[in-house]
Formats: C-alpha cells, sequence, structure tokens
C-alpha cells in the first residue's frame, strides 16, 4: 500500500469537507467531558520528535508529516466539540506527560511501538465515544476521528513490520511479551482514569481492556506479516411467516 498517496487524499478530502456544526452546540456528561479534555490534550503534540526521527527517508517523512497533521486536527476537533459543549480546554495532563517522555527517550522503533499502544487504545475509546451518545456532533466528531485511527493503526504496524523484518524469532516473541504487559498497564490504567466516562457511554472498564487487548493481538499479528481475518458480515434473520410463534 503506498501511504503517502493514501495520507495525501485524506489530506485533500480533509480540506475540501466542511467542518462540523459547532455553532449547534453539544451536551457532554461532566465525566465525559473531563475524558474528552484529556484526549484532547494527548492529540494536540506539534510531534516534532517524531518527525526529527523519520529524517532519512524522504517518502516515510513526508506521511509521518501528514499522520502529525491528522493527529492535530483532531486535536482542533476536540477542541471545537468541547467550546460547542462551554467545556474549557486544559493544558495538561499526567498521562500525556508520561507517554511524551517514553516516546522522545526512544528511537523510532520504540517510539513507534509506544505510539501504536496510544492508538489502539484510541481505536476503543472514540468507538465508544462515537456510539455511546444520541448528541449528533458528538458522534460526528467521534466518527471522523474513529476513521482516522483505523488507517493509523495499520500504518505504524507496516513500519514496525519492516522494522522488526531481521530480529530473531526468540528475541521477536520476548519484545512482542513485554510489550503485551506495556500495553495491558496502559489499557487498565485508562480504563481506571476513565472510568466514569466509559460508564456513561455503555463500556464497561473489564470490556474496554478486553476489547483492546484483541485490538492489540490483530495489530501484532499484521506486524508478524499475518494477514487479520476478514471480520464476519452482517446478515440481518429473515422475518418469520406470520402466524407462526
Amino acid at each position: 500500500m503506498n501511504w503517502l498517496r493514501e495520507f495525501e487524499a485524506e489530506a485533500e478530502r480533509r480540506r475540501r469537507r466542511e467542518d462540523p456544526p459547532w455553532s449547534r452546540g453539544a451536551r457532554l456528561h461532566p465525566d465525559v467531558a473531563r475524558s474528552v479534555q484529556r484526549f484532547q490534550v494527548g492529540e494536540a503534540g506539534d510531534g516534532a520528535n517524531l518527525i526529527a526521527k523519520a529524517a532519512g527517508d524522504d517518502d516515510y517523512l513526508a506521511t509521518v508529516r501528514l499522520f502529525v497533521a491528522e493527529e492535530q486536527n483532531h486535536a482542533r476537533m476536540l477542541a471545537g466539540l468541547l467550546r460547542a459543549a462551554g467545556v474549557p480546554t486544559i493544558a495538561n495532563h499526567w498521562s500525556d506527560t508520561v507517554f511524551v517522555w517514553l516516546r522522545r527517550a526512544l528511537g523510532l522503533r520504540l517510539e513507534l511501538m509506544v505510539l501504536l499502544i496510544a492508538e489502539v487504545v484510541a481505536l476503543r475509546y472514540y468507538r465508544a465515544l462515537r456510539d455511546g451518545t444520541t448528541d449528533p456532533l458528538v458522534t460526528q466528531v467521534a466518527a471522523r476521528i474513529l476513521a482516522d485511527e483505523e488507517r493509523h493503526v495499520p500504518f505504524h504496524c507496516h513500519r514496525l513490520r519492516g522494522g522488526f523484518a531481521g530480529v530473531p524469532g526468540p528475541v521477536r516473541a520476548a519484545v512482542f511479551g513485554a510489550w503485551r504487559v506495556l500495553l495491558l498497564g496502559v489499557a487498565v490504567t485508562v480504563a481506571a482514569d476513565h472510568g466514569p466516562a466509559l460508564h456513561r457511554l455503555g463500556v464497561g472498564r473489564l470490556v474496554f481492556v478486553a476489547d483492546v487487548l484483541t485490538a492489540f493481538e490483530a495489530a501484532l499479528a499484521r506486524i508478524r506479516g499475518e494477514e487479520p481475518k476478514p471480520k464476519p458480515r452482517y446478515v440481518p434473520k429473515r422475518a418469520r411467516p406470520r402466524g407462526l410463534v
């Protein structure tokens, strides 16, 4: 897949697409509002460190710049959503500070490993935000961000697949094991920190953690070069004939 072409096409679609109707306003329960504030901070980085580490591969560097622009657009839309709900943004949150420190302390491959954890968690979170509210503006913003995140995960997996290509099997298995432990710790922490919001959105903490782990295993399969299994197509049951119980 030509990732640069894909991100360029998405950038053009975003340029042509109208913004969500901010003037309509939005309703956010206080628990959900606090949760969105924290995710907005996490999306707001400038990506300078990742961009610097991507130097040396012109196509990848250009694609990373477009990826960072999408993440910044997520921060902009979440800020717009909070503003529409009459809720201020916040300057920082401890969870974002920890993630930024980890990513900046590592090389490109390890930074992408940490970044992939955040992306997999975001997949489940924005799905909960999209499906767990009746507010049209919240649903629209979450759906747009989720569509981007569903592309970001395979993008990072593709790069990491190349990064692990020459790593011996036993070493890679040990790294993946430690990676799972870190992912589990992050998922549990997010579920605890955002638990009230997840409850409001109809997702229990254990369900959230289990879904994140499932998505992460699918990502590891991509990195190993295994094709993900296609999701079964939903086929509605045929209506029963009248007169039958």
